[in-house]
């Protein structure tokens, strides 16, 4: 087998939850380029009648699953919907999160607090804990990536919602935790920490707080913002033969951000 040869994903099927905007569609794209059939998640039934005809043009299947994977219960049952409908599932890229409410901490209920550590935090050990069972019971391994953030590492200047921070940070561990208990049966667990990618979400955050898009660029030792397209590529790594050997691992793609 060719060393590019590791990277292809033919005969795979993958969830990628968020699959249907920023981030979670670079990957989905990147994974089926590289041969992957699909499952992908999203609130909006348009955005995801619109992925999934784009992504279709790689002559991969592509499956949809309409569901809020912020609320538990709804994760769990479309996510249980998808195993038994779509499984089984091979690649699981838990990619559903964000930021969404950047109020001060002081200004943050408990509920709202709960709501935003279930977006990030929650369904990714929802994700983790059915989609892995599964992985296990079958006995052939398997590649589940996270979607953590450098902002698990450093606090986000001039910017709220701390929550992100703090959901983040335990998306690492987790990752940690669970890559150790299921490394003796081919599963490997891996997370990836993006720094600023201009997704929708960020430029619209671009129009409503320059600053703070601007200060984060002007720290950033490229200079420049990362482009979703970028971390497709990385993702395909994670899901593929090639990262056979990593597990646990906390990968940082941030044009240098983070090492001042």
């Amino acid at each position: 087998m060719s060393v590019l040869d590791r990277f292809r994903l033919d005969g795979k099927r993958a969830l990628v939850t968020g699959g249907s905007r920023g981030l979670g569609r670079a990957m989905a794209t990147a994974l089926a380029e590289a041969g992957a059939d699909l499952v992908i998640s999203g609130r909006d039934a348009a955005s995801l009648d619109e992925a999934a005809t784009a992504l279709r043009a790689t002559g991969r299947q592509v499956d949809t699953v309409q569901a809020d994977l912020a609320v538990p219960a709804s994760c769990e049952a479309a996510i249980e919907g998808v195993l038994e409908k779509h499984g089984p599932i091979d690649i699981l890229i838990n990619n559903v999160g964000g930021r969404r409410d950047p109020a001060p901490l002081t200004e943050m209920s408990t509920e709202r607090w709960r709501e935003l550590i279930d977006l990030n935090l929650t369904s990714t050990f929802i994700g983790t804990r059915l989609v892995g069972a599964s992985m296990l019971k079958r006995g052939q391994g398997g590649r589940i990536i996270n979607t953590a953030s450098i902002n698990a590492l450093v606090a986000g200047p001039n910017i709220g919602g701390r929550h992100y921070e703090t959901a983040k940070a335990a998306v690492l561990q987790f990752t940690r935790t669970v890559a150790a208990d299921w490394a003796p049966y081919g599963i490997t667990v891996n997370a990836i920490c993006p720094g600023l990618f201009m997704t929708d979400a960020n430029q619209r955050w671009a129009k409503e707080k320059p600053e703070v898009i601007e200060s984060f660029v002007a720290r950033t030792p490229m200079g420049v913002s990362g482009s979703p397209e970028d971390l497709g590529p990385l993702a395909v790594y994670l899901a593929s033969d090639a990262s056979r050997f990593m597990t646990g691992a906390a990968l940082v793609i941030d044009g240098g951000y983070t090492l001042w």
